[in-house]
């Protein structure tokens, strides 16, 4: 297969929009609306034309659109209508003699890519890439027949990716709809069960951190896992790995909570909820929640899940949000007979060990697609 080399200036120069963006109200799009690595557009936002600003950039469906700020979060899009961005997008228009829409956003989304771009960037809090850097990158392409085929395979593989990755979403999303198919809407509690306080249905404590500062390095780098509060709030109901520990010293001015523990965070991110799968530590950011014989971690996760929404849009906000134990142990819950409960336990259960399934092959669909990548794009 022959390929020629070009500079990505000569084959997708900077150029905004040929199509001006029509009617009373645009698309304006920031970043914040482009998932991470996959170009998915998570929402389309139109606003009035007096609030587009200066700070942006006209685009349409010719363009493709590259994030030159944090480029390791890898966020390129093709849009499908003409429209506003912020000017930390940078609009290409690929000269579709030499390569399609489609491929370039292929390449620009590669790990080859990404982990030589991610090192081209100026600026500590806001990294931008160099821009001049940027342009002066060579790419070998093959011919339009040859681009469109390679594509065509790795649109296929990420097809099958984000099948595997929304029946991992699905599963939650079941157990939610079997918890009020059981139990009625936990807030009005349609059912009638008797309702007791949180702190009534087991032991309810903050986590444990003394020492401070709480950085310090003779307190880290031990034997012993240290669970944060953002590690909480982005798992999946399961909390499975972690990336800090604590030494011996750092265990003495700390706790560590058994295996089974639900921990619950209350600064920053508000309720959000997991399962520990291992004996941890954590510190005073999250709570620690184990069931009595009234209940189970699993019930009172899933009875939490409908309630954090509330519980954040009401937390008291200073530097950061945040709630205190005490509104937390006064929470009431509705209790319904433990045999039902232990019953909804066992379908949570049962849905895991299917969803453990579900990771496994969807993390060799993410390989795949990183290996044809890297074989089809090189």
């Amino acid at each position: 297969m022959i390929r020629r080399i070009y500079s990505l200036r000569e084959i997708a120069p900077p150029a905004p929009a040929i199509t001006t963006p029509v009617g009373e109200k645009v698309w304006l799009l920031n970043l914040d609306q482009i998932e991470p690595h996959t170009g998915i557009l998570l929402n389309k936002e139109y606003v009035e034309r007096s609030r587009i600003g200066t700070s942006t950039h006209t685009f349409d469906d010719g363009n493709v659109l590259y994030s030159k700020l944090r480029p390791y979060l890898n966020k390129v899009l093709l849009p499908d209508i003409a429209g506003y961005c912020t000017s930390e997008l940078v609009p290409m228009r690929p000269n579709q003699a030499i390569v399609t829409r489609e491929y370039l956003a292929a390449y620009l989304r590669c790990p080859a890519f990404l982990h030589w771009v991610s090192q081209q960037v100026d600026g500590a809090k806001m990294p931008r890439v160099s821009m001049k850097v940027l342009w002066e990158h060579r790419i070998k392409l093959p011919g339009l027949d040859e681009q469109k085929h390679i594509t065509s395979i790795l649109d296929k593989a990420d097809s099958l990716r984000r099948k595997r990755q929304e029946a991992v979403l699905l599963a939650d999303e079941f157990l939610r709809a079997v918890f009020i198919d059981m139990f009625g809407d936990p807030v009005a509690n349609p059912k009638g069960w008797q309702v007791k306080r949180l702190a009534d249905l087991g032991s309810l404590d903050r986590g444990i951190s003394k020492h401070r500062p709480r950085n310090d390095p003779s307190l880290l780098g031990g034997a012993h896992p240290l669970i944060q509060t953002g590690e909480v709030a982005n798992c999946d109901g399961y909390i499975r790995s972690y990336t800090s520990t604590y030494s011996d010293k750092g265990l003495l001015q700390s706790k560590l909570w058994p295996t089974g523990t639900l921990c619950i965070t209350i600064a920053a991110n508000i309720a959000k909820t997991g399962i520990l799968l291992f004996p941890a530590c954590f510190p005073d950011s999250v709570v620690g929640f184990t069931a009595s014989t009234h209940a189970t971690v699993e019930y009172v996760r899933f009875w939490l899940s409908f309630l954090q929404k509330t519980l954040e849009a009401n937390a008291p906000e200073s530097a950061q949000k945040n709630i205190n134990l005490a509104i937390l142990r006064d929470l009431q819950v509705p209790v319904p007979p433990i045999d039902l409960i232990l019953k909804f336990a066992d379908i949570v259960s049962a849905t895991e060990s299917i969803r453990i399934e579900q990771r496994k092959a969807l993390q060799e669909s993410h390989a795949l697609l990183s290996s044809l990548q890297h074989e089809l794009l090189a």
